[in-house]
């Protein structure tokens, strides 16, 4: 799955391919770059850095312990080559010998450490952590928490509102037709501003975008107390992430440009809503039906909000400027983070009531 998301990283917006003439493995002999940042440095380290350590703990949990760390470099680094060539062949990437050498290092990086983790026996205090603290199946509601806050990543109309799709699926539509019948697609509609959220339904659309990861987390954590701690990292989790969006698209003086009286308003909603949940010790039952009602109830308003000019300039921002290489997942991660949320609580109702 991350090889996947390195390779969408690497080759977004798969476009305009075509052939310069020169043959793939030419960048290796290209020019040292005269002009580079602290941005593409750490960017490309901190890109594989997972990639390595994940193919350590592939190897570690395979019983193949040969070797991990120079393998995993290895394997990485083909894997770094592989989309260099394949970016020779996109006119809006640059294939670069420095990039190659960057991911190589982070994926050393994060092997090395991988192993250090491993023979500190982290790997296997993780273990007996998740023994405690989450009922089985748990696979599920843990990928969407910690995807969750890289969905944040991407710019939202509306605070913790993923999921705002309306728009782009009547644009694709629209290309759809274009390309097979443009009589058809002249006399389609095209898509209107939303509507404004009004001063009480725009809090409640924050308030349940913070509160239906807390009861995800309701459906596997376990004692009260635990549900608390889950409840304060998702808040945390999620201003962090929200600001770290706002400091990257408009800079670090802008990072809580977002926290408004109405986010505020909401974001304390969802913190007294969730605390007394946790608090009163619902059942997984009851919060996976109270997630997916939250989810629909999120989704009505977040379909039809409204984009403001600012954010209308921060999508530019994301979609041209040098977050090209990170727009297409963050977006499809915003897009289906509610999606899979609501399969994710429906498949644990079901696979729960089968179970009883």
């Amino acid at each position: 799955m991350y090889i996947a998301l390195v390779a969408y990283a690497s080759l977004y917006p798969f476009a305009n391919w075509r052939d310069q003439g020169l043959p793939p493995w030419a960048f290796l002999a290209a020019p040292v770059p005269k002009y580079w940042s602290g941005f593409d440095v750490a960017i490309n380290v901190l890109g594989y850095m997972p990639l390595g350590g994940l193919l350590v703990l592939l190897a570690l949990r395979s019983g193949n312990s040969s070797g991990p760390v120079r393998r995993a470099m290895l394997w990485a680094s083909l894997l770094s080559l592989l989309m260099e060539g394949m970016q020779s062949y996109l006119p809006q990437r640059v294939a670069s010998r420095e990039d190659w050498m960057l991911n190589t290092a982070g994926a050393a990086l994060g092997a090395l450490l991988a192993m250090a983790l491993e023979r500190a026996g982290a790997l296997r205090r993780w273990d007996l952590w998740q023994q405690r603290w989450l009922a089985a199946p748990s696979r599920g509601v843990m990928a969407l928490l910690l995807s969750w806050p890289a969905a944040l990543l991407f710019p939202a109309a509306v605070p913790f509102g993923l999921g705002q799709i309306g728009s782009p699926l009547v644009e694709l539509q629209h290309y759809v037709f274009a390309y097979l019948s443009p009589t058809i697609a002249s006399g389609l509609v095209r898509p209107e501003a939303g509507t404004p959220l009004g001063p009480f339904s725009e809090p409640l659309c924050v308030s349940l975008g913070l509160l239906v990861p807390c009861l995800l987390g309701f459906c596997v954590v376990r004692s009260v107390r635990q549900r608390l701690v889950l409840v304060l990292a998702v808040v945390s989790l999620g201003f962090a992430a929200t600001g770290l969006s706002a400091a990257l698209s408009w800079g670090p003086a802008h990072v809580w440009a977002w926290l408004d009286p109405t986010v505020a308003i909401g974001a304390s909603l969802a913190l007294a809503v969730a605390i007394l949940l946790a608090w009163a010790g619902v059942s997984w039952r009851v919060s996976a039906v109270l997630a997916l009602l939250a989810l629909v109830m999120q989704m009505v308003w977040v379909l039809q909000a409204p984009s403001s000019p600012y954010f209308a300039q921060t999508l530019h921002a994301w979609e041209q400027g040098r977050f090209i290489r990170f727009n297409g997942i963050a977006q499809w991660l915003g897009w289906a983070w509610p999606y899979g949320a609501m399969g994710v609580a429906l498949a644990n109702l079901l696979r729960r009531g089968e179970a009883t």
